[in-house]
């Protein structure tokens, strides 16, 4: 069971910038990552149909042996995570929590944003959060429409991408905001443009690293670490066209070649 591999999955690429730190934390895990394109993005559709797809695509990984599971994305964790455990509550389950709290913990100002898609921006658990964690904190929710769609498209520099960002960033640099959560895996790969906006005055949190740590203290409880010694593989499958997103893949992570990705019709 050691040896079996960790499944991954988000409704696209976005959780590519999660799996980045499991690798980083847990370079001799095998991993199978599961970008469930053709439904993305979750974040337009209601928490009961994100259940459905988010159970749809576990049991897929289970099927090909995965010994943990680690959902990738902010909007399936927050509408389908409990559900996850108790459907499996054998299997190690992570999930995304924005980092509103180290934001609220390290802001000056005293006002935070949050990039979000619109699921989570209305989400129970991120309200949860605020008001646990954020109680003397302004915090400004912003979820850019199109935005998870230009990544999935690798339109990460595009001038347009810049434009629309900057709309929603201007009136909270305006409010005083010096930290960012960004609330949707999809987000962080937005890093390089969101600094060329903001410059010095915003911090950008995920919680990519976060989930990483965490992926590893589950499976070390479990003593389900892999022994090997040497780099895990890394297995891609998608429910979209794999030639098409063969190369955003490549792109985003900064392959010099493409890799192979197969497809699941489900």
């Amino acid at each position: 069971m050691n040896k079996q591999p960790i499944g991954i999955f988000d409704s696209g690429v976005g959780g590519l910038s999660v799996m980045r730190e499991i690798i980083k934390l847990l370079p001799y895990e095998d991993l199978i990552y599961y970008a469930d394109s053709a439904n993305c993005p979750y974040g337009t559709r209601p928490p009961e149909e994100i259940r459905v797809l988010a159970v749809k695509v576990a049991a897929f990984l289970l099927e090909q042996g995965a010994k943990a599971l680690v959902v990738a994305c902010n909007t399936a964790s927050t509408a389908a995570v409990a559900h996850l455990r108790q459907r499996w509550p054998g299997v190690p389950i992570v999930g995304m929590v924005p980092a509103v709290k180290p934001a609220a913990a390290m802001t000056q100002t005293g006002v935070i944003g949050v990039l979000a898609t619109e699921a989570t921006g209305r989400a129970p658990v991120l309200l949860d959060i605020i008001d646990r964690f954020a109680t003397d904190t302004k915090v400004l929710i912003v979820a850019p429409p199109g935005l998870v769609e230009r990544i999935e498209a690798g339109q990460i520099s595009h001038p347009e991408t810049t434009a629309l960002l900057r709309q929603y960033l201007d009136p909270m640099l305006a409010e005083g905001a010096d930290a960012l959560v960004l609330g949707c895996t999809h987000f962080p790969f937005l890093r390089p443009t969101l600094q060329k906006i903001a410059g010095e005055r915003l911090s950008l949190i995920d919680s990519g690293e976060a989930v990483a740590r965490q992926t590893r203290r589950l499976l070390e409880q479990a003593q389900l670490l892999n022994p090997q010694t040497l780099p895990g593989q890394i297995t891609f499958y998608t429910s979209t066209d794999p030639i098409q997103l063969a190369p955003v893949i490549a792109r985003l992570l900064g392959y010099t070649s493409i890799p192979l990705v197969l497809q699941n019709c489900g």
